[in-house]
């Protein structure tokens, strides 16, 4: 299967979210596809501190996820690569799609001068946390959100 690794379009988004949505944790939180996706996407595209990328297969949308370049003052003054929102189809995970998708993430964060990648990856998801592991990922910090 040949990969190809894009900006999404406005025409990708219904498919986006529904990649996002599809598993229990993440439907509760991304809903059905609506405005708000499309506002969110909107200042994604305007932004060129955001990609939202996908994984494309023989003209069909497979895979995506969100890179965020970020500035910042501590390590030296070192830019990070925040990467969200990591998703494969369903039916075609397991065949590495999410290992070349990860590579590409490292890559354009490479390009854009970030000296690390981080993510979070919800405690509900072991499967995500050994996956983000065998990639070379330290669970190195504990997070903390809060709603506002």
């Amino acid at each position: 299967m040949e990969l190809v690794f894009r900006e999404a379009k406005r025409d990708d988004l219904q498919r986006v979210v529904e990649l996002i949505a599809d598993d229990a944790v993440a439907a509760r939180r991304t809903g059905s596809y609506g405005e708000p996706h499309v506002r969110a996407f909107e200042a994604i595209a305007a932004s060129p501190d955001n990609e939202l990328v996908v994984a494309e297969a023989e003209g069909v949308v497979i895979g995506v996820m969100q890179l965020t370049f970020i500035p910042g003052i501590s390590r030296n003054g070192a830019a990070r690569l925040l990467v969200e929102a990591v998703r494969v189809s369903r039916e075609l995970r397991g065949q590495g799609i999410g290992r070349l998708l990860m590579e590409h993430a490292h890559e354009r964060g490479r390009e854009r001068g970030c000296a690390l990648a981080q993510l979070t990856s919800d405690k509900q998801r072991p499967e995500a946390h050994r996956f983000y592991r065998n990639l070379g990922y330290e669970q190195s910090h504990e997070g903390f959100k809060l709603p506002l």
